[in-house]
């Protein structure tokens, strides 16, 4: 039988692949409309991985690395979400609650990893620890970036100040 957790996990997959999808659409920025495409195509690869162990399939979706009435977050605040991306004209807003997003994916994985009833189940909830992780870290520097793009340069290229 496959836990809770994996039916959740398949809703929160499949809210984020929405809410990636629509911000991917309405950023005008091609980095940023790039960047949350990667990110569907992502999210789609961890529902496929999901779906097959809900169906008792084996998964032979890839391990891959971004940087190389169920109830979930992603539900509970999915109109919420929409509305900003469709009001706010800016990226920042879009970043902003994508590293919500992705912070909260990734304590729920945590957290299932720790409480998931077969190895299957852990080795894949781990599996998308470390995959959401990397979301995180890039929609974090996207966001520094755009936030203070000269303190961002200097901390990633360590530049040097001269005065």
């Amino acid at each position: 039988m496959i836990s809770e957790a994996v039916q959740t996990a398949i809703k929160m997959e499949t809210d984020a692949i929405s809410f990636y999808d629509e911000a991917a659409n309405k950023t005008q920025h091609p980095f940023g409309k790039e960047m949350f495409r990667g990110f569907v195509k992502d999210e789609k690869r961890h529902l496929v991985m999901l779906q097959c162990l809900f169906k008792g399939m084996d998964i032979n979706e890839e391990f891959v690395r971004p940087k190389e009435t169920i109830k979930t977050v992603f539900s509970s605040l999915k109109d919420l979400m929409m509305e900003r991306v469709a009001a706010v004209q800016s990226e920042m807003d879009a970043l902003k609650i994508a590293l919500r997003m992705e912070k909260e994916g990734f304590h729920f994985y945590q957290k299932a990893a720790a409480n998931a009833p077969t190895q299957q189940e852990k080795d894949l909830f781990e599996r998308l620890v470390i995959e959401e992780n990397d979301h995180y870290t890039i929609l974090n520097n996207t966001h520094t970036f755009l936030e203070n793009t000269g303190q961002w340069y200097m901390y990633e290229e360590q530049g040097i100040v001269e005065g």
